[in-house]
Parts: C-alpha cells; structure tokens; sequence
C-alpha cells in the first residue's frame, strides 16, 4: 500500500497521518510505504519503523508536485506492484492502482474568492477532486457533510463508493484533574480566511463591553500573510491589542495545557467538514461554542451552543452566555467528555483498513505471508528522486 502524502502539510492532514499510520502498520495484511517531502519529515515526529517512509528531494511547490504525483507516482507504484494507493487529500494520482481518496478539504470557499490566483487554484481543485471521484476505486469522507458537499450533487449514486469515517483523538487529550485555572476564550486553527477569525476579532470587541477582562488566544499556523495581517488591523482598529494573543503553532503538550484551562473553546469556521480541534476540545471537557454550520453540529451534536458564523453580535451573544453561566459551562463540559467517546483513531484505522482491503481482497492473504516471512524495517528511509 502507498501513501501519497505529499499533501499532509500542516492542520488535519497531518494529525491524521500521524495517528493513522502506526495502526495501520500493525495489520500483518498491510505492507505501508510513505511518500512525503525531506522537509515534511519533521511534521510526523517519529514515525512508526514498520513503516517505510520515501523522501523525496525535488522541490515542494505545486507545479512539481503536480507533475510528479500524476506521471511519476503511478509508474513507481506499478514498479513496486503496489496494490493500492492512498491518497488522504481531495485528489490524487488519476493513474495510480487501484486508488482510495479522501473527501476532505471544502470546495465552498471557491466562490468566495476574488484574487486571481487563488481562483485557479481553486478552481484546479474542483476539478482535480471530481476526476479522482470519478476513477477512485473507494472514497472516505470525513463527515456526512463532506460526502453530500463533496460529491457534486450525486452522493446517491456512490454511495457504494464513498464511505463516511470520522477521524479520531489521541488519548493524551484528556480533561484535567482540577478546576480550570484560566480565564480566557481558545480557538485552534490554522490562520486563513475559511477559518472566520476576522469575525470573531468583531465579536471579541462586542463582548469585551460587559467581559472587559476576558482575552482570546489563538492557536495555529498562519498559512494566509495577508489575512493574517488583516486580522491585525482589525485587532488595532478594534483596540484589542492586549486582549487578543497569536500563540503560532503548537504542539500536542501545549494545545493540551490550553484546552484544559480555557474557560471556552470558540469554533468559528464557515466551511468546515470535521474540525479536528473539536474532538480534541471535547476530549479535554472544553466548554464548547461553536459555528452552526458546515459539519459542526453533526461532529458536536449537544456538546455545544451554537451562532451563526457571519453575525459578531450573535457569536459575542452566545460566548457572553458561557462566561456568565457557570452551570452551562458544566452542563457543556460533561456532554463534551461524553461525546468524545465517539471518536478513536483506533476504530478511524480499523474502517479505514476495512476499505482498503475491499479495493484488491485478493492480495491480502500474499501479503500478510510476505510480510511475516520478511519483517518491514531494515532501511527505513530512502530518498526518492
């Protein structure tokens, strides 16, 4: 099995990765081969030695990337008689055997757009996700949300092609032993206008008329400069200088301290089909407030209050209303604990292998031989060229 995870850069694409794949690697009947980029290599830590990780040493741009995953990758993967190749992006290699995507990254934000070259990337995007549709063998989508959004209209008719698994949490996000010790608002993503932060800055300076303590912190990569520098602006227009904090990108152990004493986990995004930082929210008995649309009330069901994204005075209505509500916040923070029991990188895994061995079944038994015969290991990392 290949994994081209040229895509997995930063977000969800790469918490998935990494907690996938050591899973997965435990199954006798899947041999795992990993395509990443030499400067990915250090966004997956350590990664499992049953797992035989491919660097390759070409520039990580878009044009390259794309002339390799759709001439060079099927004709390696034929080389190495790969049965199957995964793709955990949108789109993949149209070419490749036997092809599994994954239906996660939202189309909607492509009508929104008004930069020129944003717009062909986007509109490069929807086309590439429809091809792949098309001649993918199987599709995972993240959400039922995704496969109804994602699939142009006809998810009825793959039905029998595109299977909804959601993604898991780590174990290590668990709530603390104590009272939360912080008073401030969270929220975890990365920085781009999807994300609806400049939204949130509006609400914040509503809110902060009858909360004037109360700061926000956020956590996350900025992937967009120029919305980042957006945000800032409207930070000094709003003069919420001292009240909001850009925290950058953060590790496992950090995000862990901030969601297990925020006194709310705020979740503002448009256009989201999971939302990763949700189950790890929940998971941490985060007093959650969120987003009404896209996936959010299916992946939260009752865990949460809800505002509509593109009203700052109803988003600071509904935050203002878990500040001052103590008994809400504990309400909130147990459906949260209960309904993060949904979710586990473990079963994500064992679905995500059900699907895969549906793609070649009768490779598999060949397979789990070789593999017992002849350990995965010994070079575990080699450069491709």
């Amino acid at each position: 099995m290949l994994v081209n995870g040229i895509h997995a850069k930063s977000g969800g694409g790469v918490t998935y990765l990494k907690n996938i794949l050591p899973i997965l690697a435990e199954d006798p009947e899947l041999e795992l081969h990993l395509f990443i980029h030499q400067d990915q290599f250090q966004l997956f830590e350590i990664v499992d030695e049953r797992i035989r990780v491919h660097l390759l040493d070409f520039s990580n741009g878009f044009f390259f990337n794309l002339v390799w995953e759709q001439f060079a990758l099927p004709i390696l993967a034929r080389s190495m008689s790969i049965d199957v190749t995964v793709s955990p992006a949108n789109y993949g290699p149209l070419m490749a055997p036997a092809q599994v995507i994954m239906l996660r990254n939202s189309l909607a934000v492509a009508g929104k757009e008004t930069r020129p070259v944003k717009r062909l990337y986007w509109a490069g995007l929807t086309i590439m996700t429809a091809l792949s549709l098309l001649t993918c063998r199987r599709a995972i989508a993240v959400s039922n949300y995704a496969r109804k959004a994602l699939t142009f209209g006809i998810s009825r008719r793959l039905q029998n092609k595109v299977s909804v698994i959601y993604h898991g949490v780590r174990e290590s996000f668990v709530p603390p032993e104590t009272a939360r010790s912080g008073k401030f608002l969270l929220a975890v993503s990365d920085i781009y206008v999807q994300k609806n932060l400049h939204t949130l800055i509006n609400a914040l300076g509503e809110l902060r008329r009858t909360n004037p303590d109360i700061v926000l912190k956020l956590a996350g990569k900025a992937i967009d400069q120029g919305y980042l520098n957006e945000l800032q602006n409207a930070i000094r227009v709003e003069n919420l200088e001292d009240a909001v904090e850009f925290l950058g990108e953060m590790n496992s152990d950090q995000l862990l301290d901030l969601y297990q004493n925020c006194t709310a986990f705020v979740f503002p995004s448009t256009v989201e089909t999971f939302g990763n930082p949700l189950v790890e929210a929940m998971a941490c008995g985060a007093p959650i407030v969120s987003s009404n649309t896209a996936a959010m009330p299916e992946i939260l069901g009752e865990a949460a209050i809800y505002f509509d994204p593109l009203n700052a005075r109803d988003m600071a209505a509904q935050i203002d209303e878990i500040l001052t509500n103590a008994e809400l916040r504990q309400r909130l923070s147990d459906r949260a604990l209960q309904r993060a029991a949904l979710f586990s990188w473990r079963n994500t895994a064992q679905q995500t292998a059900d699907v895969i061995k549906t793609v070649a079944p009768d490779r598999y038994q060949a397979i789990a031989k070789s593999v017992a015969n002849s350990p995965v290991g010994g070079e575990p990392v080699e450069t491709t060229s």
